[in-house]
């Protein structure tokens, strides 16, 4: 088994970690999938050792997946041609554009931890926020060319 040396000097195994030294405190970078409440999550020390908070962590990712969905297929600014405020919903639809980007990193960034966990809920919140907000099986029935005809 081959080791390789890290920046300060000591080998380090290889296998699916690299360890970092960040300080005094060793960090485990995953480069493989690992199930464990112990991760950090978008932020150094969170969630923490603490299988609560990993709960809480694992909801907040649920969240934005569901969001990033909604915010996807919601018409939150509709634009009537010809409207003279025009450039005041071209605003708004960017800027929900770029909010909408955003939670779609944030995601990706926490599903990058390569934490079991958090993939399997990101996933979920994708599917959940698809399956409400991007199919028509919540829909309600509007009158219009998707209604049976009498």
């Amino acid at each position: 088994m081959s080791s390789t040396a890290t920046a300060d000097g000591v080998p380090a195994p290889y296998n699916s970690t690299v360890a970092t030294r960040l300080g005094r405190r060793r960090i485990p970078i995953h480069t493989t999938f690992y199930w464990s409440h112990k991760v950090d999550i978008l932020f150094r020390c969170w969630p923490g050792d603490s299988a609560a908070m990993y709960a809480v962590a694992l909801l907040l990712v649920f969240v934005m997946a569901v969001l990033v969905e909604w915010l996807s297929f919601t018409k939150i600014v509709k634009l009537k041609p010809g409207a003279s405020n025009d450039v005041v919903g071209g605003v708004l639809k960017t800027g929900l554009y770029g909010v909408r980007s955003g939670l779609s990193y944030l995601v990706m960034l926490a599903v990058m931890s390569f934490n079991g966990g958090v993939f399997i809920v990101a996933i979920g919140g994708h599917v959940i926020g698809f399956l409400i907000f991007g199919t028509r099986a919540f829909r309600k029935k509007s009158g219009g060319l998707d209604s049976p005809k009498p």
